[in-house]
């Protein structure tokens, strides 16, 4: 519960990063600093597993406390901000209940939060049973190295397509990018419920990873691109909000089910979910295009 309290530095960088970003290659920027963050995610499993089955679990959490510091250290003495330059014409600022009213008139925004929302929910509700499925395929010898592995296939995937996915929703649209990743989560969740050797998860695994890679940050792009300069770091913090939620909802959504029906149905509730979202977007899509073309 303490580290849940300061966790946030991945989300807090993205939001920098964006509003540091030119709305024109916001995409493309997450993008390439969702390589970094998967990265970690990659090496980070195989890493700690390796060190857990060779010298167990409390010299790895020592190692892991002295990479974060080493992250603190980079981060007081590297990262300078600048602050964000506005026309000079029109200053506006906006009070927190200003901000909260500018977001519920944007249904868009509120869509990209509930999206965020739900994504989250799907990604985290295998992830504290995905050691038991790879326990349950391939047996317990050097289950941690094998489970970091499983992890890692997910991050490798990310690393390969996240920049090409930002850079793809900064030329067509981050909604229609948004819209084929998740049918492709969707598609890539299901199979991962029928895997037989360890192999197969692996390699669903890394198929679901590349469709991953490009969804926060097009999330992120867009309302970046969606909200005014002044406000951009508050929106952004309530998307975080949400994102968070998803990651507590997640893990408990995935206790339940595989409690009352094994681990194999989270993967297929979980696709039903990026589905879902993928037909909500669609819809809403289509609803406001329309609204646009009568305006017109």
């Amino acid at each position: 519960m303490m580290m849940g309290a300061v966790t946030g530095f991945i989300p807090t960088s993205l939001a920098l990063i964006s509003a540091q970003t030119p709305k024109e290659t916001a995409g493309k920027t997450l993008g390439t600093l969702q390589m970094g963050t998967v990265s970690g995610g990659l090496f980070g499993p195989l890493i700690g597993g390796f060190f857990a089955d060779s010298y167990g679990f409390t010299y790895t959490f020592f190692i892991t406390s002295s990479v974060i510091f080493l992250a603190v250290f980079l981060v007081a003495v590297g990262i300078k901000e600048t602050p964000i330059q506005q026309k000079k014409e029109k200053k506006t600022t906006y009070t927190r209940k200003q901000v909260f009213q500018f977001v519920l008139k944007k249904p868009m925004l509120l869509t990209m939060m509930g999206l965020t929302l739900l994504i989250q929910v799907g990604n985290f509700s295998i992830q504290p049973l995905l050691a038991l499925y790879v326990s349950e395929l391939h047996g317990p010898s050097n289950l941690a190295f094998y489970a970091g592995l499983a992890f890692s296939a997910t991050g490798l995937g990310n690393l390969l397509a996240a920049r090409n996915w930002g850079k793809l929703g900064d030329s067509i649209g981050y909604e229609k990018v948004l819209m084929i990743l998740l049918l492709l989560a969707a598609v890539f969740f299901v199979p991962q419920g029928f895997a037989e050797q360890l192999w197969q998860l692996v390699l669903c695994r890394f198929l679901f990873g590349i469709a991953l890679g490009g969804i926060i940050p097009c999330i992120t792009a867009y309302i970046r691109q969606a909200s005014p300069v002044s406000i951009q770091g508050e929106v952004l913090g309530y998307n975080v909000s949400f994102r968070f939620l998803g990651n507590v909802l997640g893990p408990v959504l995935g206790g339940v089910i595989s409690s009352h029906f094994g681990i194999s149905s989270v993967f297929y509730v979980t696709a039903a979910i990026f589905f879902i979202c993928a037909v909500w977007l669609w819809k809403f899509n289509n609803t406001e295009e329309n609204e646009i073309a009568k305006v017109s």
